[in-house]
């Protein structure tokens, strides 16, 4: 069963290539949507697809990649609304 996940990812998130990687992992779990830096540091993550899935990836966030420093990572799922064709970095 899909479902959308709205996530905040905070602490040392900016500069150490997290959206990259997160793009790469959400492909690795085929997950669709997109992931952005905020003004306030941390960065935002929405996607889409098997909850099974999107929890492995907020496993993969609460770790993140090399170089980052994960505080804290907040989920708030909703329904899917199947907008999203692929994983995007916005900017």
């Amino acid at each position: 069963m899909n479902q959308r996940a709205g996530i905040i990812v905070t602490g040392i998130v900016q500069g150490v290539y997290f959206r990259y990687n997160t793009r790469k992992k959400a492909y690795d779990f085929g997950l669709k949507g997109w992931v952005r830096n905020l003004s306030d540091g941390t960065v935002e993550i929405v996607c889409e697809g098997e909850k099974e899935r999107i929890e492995q990836f907020v496993t993969w966030c609460r770790r993140g990649p090399e170089g980052a420093h994960v505080e804290q990572v907040d989920v708030d799922w909703k329904d899917p609304t199947g907008e999203f064709d692929d994983f995007r970095i916005l900017y």
